[in-house]
């Protein structure tokens, strides 16, 4: 199979437009990998016992948090299925590494819309939310409203999809300013 095209060739030829922000790609993965390793075959996918992957842009692996359970478990099932070395999971440890790297390098965020913000009492986020990443401050005389933890957040979007506004996201912080 002819070797995937490079970052910069899919920029060109206009795969992925300059300005908008890299798609979520599959934990422990990074664009500039998946761009030079993937082979497009679809072993990840459907390892993924969540169903949260879905074929992307160029054929290229994508996270969709509002398809399957719509939460990644962090099982580690799509990185053992690639046999390309896109990924790079963490060793299974008998104890968990306090200070292991994060699956996603991406964040969740609410955005303008949301229910809580608006006066409705509504914690669907919070109440999903695994970390406890998405916190509600109480508001005298009103709904309570939402905080979001970076530090604590994991980015495994079990808040995307219970949301009834539809505004909460994980973006990629790949290319994004520090």
């Amino acid at each position: 199979m002819p070797s995937s095209p490079s970052l910069a060739r899919r920029r060109l030829l206009g795969l992925k437009k300059p300005d908008a922000p890299p798609p979520l790609r599959p934990p422990w993965t990074r664009e500039a990998t998946v761009a030079d390793r993937c082979t497009r075959c679809g072993d990840c996918l459907e390892a993924c016992p969540e169903g949260i992957l879905k074929v992307g842009t160029g054929g290229f692996p994508e996270v969709d948090f509002r398809v399957g359970s719509g939460e990644c478990t962090f099982c580690g099932d799509c990185a053992s299925a690639c046999g390309e070395g896109v990924f790079a999971a963490p060793e299974p440890e008998p104890e968990p590494e306090p200070a292991a790297a994060p699956a996603f390098a991406a964040l969740a965020s609410i955005g303008s819309g949301c229910l809580a913000e608006a006066g409705v009492m509504c914690q669907s986020c919070g109440d999903a939310c695994p970390e406890r990443a998405i916190r509600f401050a109480l508001v005298r005389g009103g709904a309570p409203r939402p905080s979001l933890d970076r530090d604590a957040c994991t980015a495994c979007g079990a808040c995307v999809s219970v949301c009834p506004a539809d505004v909460i996201a994980v973006r990629s912080l790949e290319g994004a300013p520090a």
